[in-house]
């Protein structure tokens, strides 16, 4: 009476657990891109400490 149990009970765990799978690669792959163009963003992003033109600086110097 009981043998459809193992059956849907192994079905519904492969469905369940290929599903968590899926969706923890999809969230690592997404925060793999993520991360990479925030990189990107900041690697293109001009530091605002830093001088953005010496002769413009130098320029300024001479007239003071």
């Amino acid at each position: 009476m009981y043998d459809w149990f193992p059956i849907v009970f192994i079905v519904f765990k492969v469905v369940v657990l290929g599903t968590g799978m899926f969706f923890a690669i999809k969230w690592h792959h997404d925060q793999a891109k993520k991360d990479a163009q925030d990189k990107r963003d900041a690697e293109a992003k001009p530091d605002p400490q830093a001088p953005q033109d010496r002769n413009a600086q130098q320029d300024d110097q001479r007239e003071a």
